[in-house]
């Protein structure tokens, strides 16, 4: 089957190729960070360029639970196919990190419903469902911040951050980072509430990238926009 160009495969298929396509060595990488498959992003990315965008299979895949099929589902789809309703059942139902993030970045952020998706998830009781509402306010304290409360968004980061679940935390500490990349005005304050807090300060970091302790990481931001 690889090396052809796949016209209407049926999931069984396509789940056949991605079983052929596992290494447990990559998986066994994976779930140290609690991801639990084992296929080569690059090769995963190449075989949904063979399949193009194929809206109903996509749906069959996610709904397979496979965390490889639904990675798979996120490359084929079409983003703004998708209803709010089906947004946020997907959402509560993407558990492991990979998932979670490729559906944030690859379709909730493209859809005409993020914002209202935004203003639901913010404040859920669920923290995986919460830090989806983080990430969407983060894009928009980047990209339209207009009307955002950004004296608030610090508030609730300076009173719940430190003791956020780890997902909901980097999401937070992701926010306060941007707020003081972006927005010069409230920059003293993030970094303040960054060096007092401590999160992330001791995140292992490889070298050539930069911490995620918001300090180091707004400074040298910064710094690169001269």
């Amino acid at each position: 089957m690889a090396g052809k160009t796949l016209t209407d495969p049926t999931v069984a298929e396509v789940m056949a190729e991605l079983a052929a396509l596992e290494d447990p060595q990559v998986r066994a990488v994976n779930e140290k960070h609690g991801d639990d498959h084992g296929v080569n992003l690059g090769k995963l990315r190449a075989l949904a360029k063979r399949l193009k965008t194929q809206q109903e299979l996509a749906c069959r895949l996610w709904e397979t639970g496979d965390t490889t099929a639904r990675l798979l589902a996120l490359l084929i789809c079409r983003p703004k196919a998708f209803g709010r309703d089906e947004l946020d059942v997907m959402v509560r139902a993407a558990r492991t990190p990979k998932v979670h993030d490729w559906l944030m970045s690859y379709v909730v952020k493209k859809s005409p419903h993020a914002e209202e998706l935004r203003l639901d998830w913010f404040a859920d009781p669920d923290p995986v469902v919460a830090s989806a509402g983080w990430a969407l306010t983060t894009e928009r304290v980047t990209k339209k911040p207009e009307s955002l409360d950004l004296e608030g968004l610090l508030d609730v980061i300076e009173a719940e951050m430190k003791d956020a679940p780890d997902r909901l935390q980097w999401a937070m500490n992701s926010c306060l980072a941007q707020i003081g990349i972006d927005h010069p005005e409230h920059r003293a304050r993030a970094l303040d509430i960054g060096e007092r807090l401590g999160v992330l300060k001791d995140y292992p970091t490889p070298p050539n990238c930069t911490s995620p302790y918001a300090p180091i990481w707004i400074n040298e931001m910064v710094r690169r926009q001269g």
